[in-house]
């Protein structure tokens, strides 16, 4: 290949410029009112306070809309939906996302008026959602929906992905660009993770595989939500052992889960179903940095225009407030029924009990049902692991309950109304490996700290 480094200044700055802001905006940890955060989480916690009363009444509405959307797109086939790729997209979706996303409207209505059973708009299924998630998300999506081009558009994924491929591929069997999706989950958010990882998929520069392996390896609990799981436990002053012990068990499990089934049986086509190609090859005449920097100005010499970049942030908030949240309210809403009405977890937690003994885990009964509970949403486990006596038992249910990552509330139902190609039964599978693969580490790594 021609080597071609000709470029201009004006070349240069379209590259630094908006992805500086980006990884400002995203990666960058700044204190905030004693708390290590991100200018993104900033910008939509004062959105979320702001807006905290109308918040509920327009994420019912949103759902409600995205419902009769679909119905009305179903039923007649309006062309003006069908003929518009976007609009298509998010209103013509299979029988089951038309089945679940209908269930979503149902329990958001029941919620917000506080009709029906009260099992499904009780504080702590429907209305945790409604009240407390749903808020979070939209404002979440508001912020992060208008700005990802920052990230995704002007060649920063271009410029790391050459850089990172030499550790990225052989640790993680993931292209270098993936690095980015994981700083920006470990320092933002998990949802935040799981929404670029989408867009990349989606934009195809990954396989259904790498995709699927980013978005339910990678999409960690930031630094600030691992602090509110410490401290509900009552163990804030054992913060930075516990996040190391998080960090080390989750790079564990990152290099083991993609090279077993399910995941390392996921197809390595692109969305559009062609194969893997070459694109991480770097030319004989070129250096890592130069071919990197190479990329990274040919793809923001080719980026998007003021206009476009709103248009493109436009369609990723629609994209996400119509077609996941409905998801999320569905999913969530069953998962935390299931855990607060029945006693389902605590019968899947039972054969947890003979491995939790012979790792020498005190008051294993107790702690076993938060081993699985942690499925419907994170902060459950921390709930009920708080009333444990034993400190090490209670920091292995924190740790745990962050390293698993996979929970219906927030991340389950983002990957399963996301383009990631990942059903429900994987996301069970992933869950219960990543429970097994940590649950020794961390209390191995338990028994040092106690």
């Amino acid at each position: 290949m021609e080597k071609n480094l000709n470029y201009s200044l004006k070349n240069l700055l379209q590259f630094l410029i908006p992805s500086i802001i980006g990884v400002f905006l995203f990666m960058t940890p700044i204190s905030y009112k004693g708390e290590v955060t991100i200018p993104i989480a900033i910008f939509s916690k004062l959105v979320q306070t702001g807006l905290e009363s109308i918040l509920p009444g327009l994420m019912t509405i949103i759902i409600i809309i995205t419902s009769l959307g679909t119905i009305w797109t179903k039923v007649l086939k309006p062309k003006a939906v069908i003929e518009n790729k976007f609009f298509n997209t998010l209103f013509n979706v299979s029988n089951f996302w038309f089945f679940v996303r209908i269930l979503g409207a149902i329990f958001v209505t029941c919620t917000y008026f506080k009709i029906g059973p009260e099992w499904i708009w009780s504080e702590n299924t429907g209305g945790l959602l409604l009240f407390s998630l749903l808020p979070i998300l939209f404002s979440v999506f508001l912020f992060a929906g208008m700005l990802l081009p920052l990230l995704l558009d002007y060649g920063l994924l271009e410029f790391f992905g050459v850089l990172l491929t030499k550790v990225m591929r052989p640790v993680f069997t993931l292209p270098g660009r993936a690095s980015i999706d994981c700083i920006a989950s470990w320092l933002g958010d998990g949802t935040i993770g799981v929404l670029l990882t989408s867009k990349q998929y989606e934009d195809g520069y990954y396989t259904k595989r790498e995709a699927a392996v980013i978005g339910t390896t990678f999409s960690a609990v930031s630094i600030t939500f691992s602090l509110v799981v410490i401290s509900q436990i009552g163990l804030s002053h054992m913060f930075v052992p516990f996040y190391l012990t998080v960090t080390f068990a989750g790079i564990v499990v990152a290099i083991i889960a993609p090279r077993i089934p399910p995941l390392s049986r996921k197809s390595d086509t692109y969305i559009n179903n062609s194969t893997k190609d070459d694109r991480e090859t770097i030319p004989e005449n070129f250096t890592t940095l130069q071919w990197g920097l190479n990329k990274a100005i040919d793809k923001a010499s080719n980026g998007l225009g003021l206009g476009e970049f709103f248009i493109a942030g436009s369609k990723n908030i629609l994209d996400m407030l119509l077609g996941v949240t409905p998801i999320v309210m569905a999913m969530g809403t069953t998962a935390l029924i299931l855990a607060e009405y029945t006693p389902i977890f605590q019968w899947l937690g039972t054969p947890f009990i003979p491995l939790l003994k012979l790792l020498g885990v005190p008051e294993a009964a107790q702690a076993s049902q938060t081993l699985v509970v942690g499925f419907a949403d994170m902060f459950l486990p921390s709930v009920i692991g708080a009333t444990i006596k034993s400190e090490m038992t209670r920091f292995i249910i924190a740790c745990v309950s962050v390293t698993q990552l996979i929970y219906m509330s927030e991340v389950g139902g983002l990957l399963l109304g996301s383009k990631i190609p990942v059903s429900i039964k994987d996301l069970i599978i992933i869950f219960l490996q990543r429970t097994l693969i940590t649950l020794p580490i961390i209390s191995l790594i338990a028994h040092m700290l106690f």
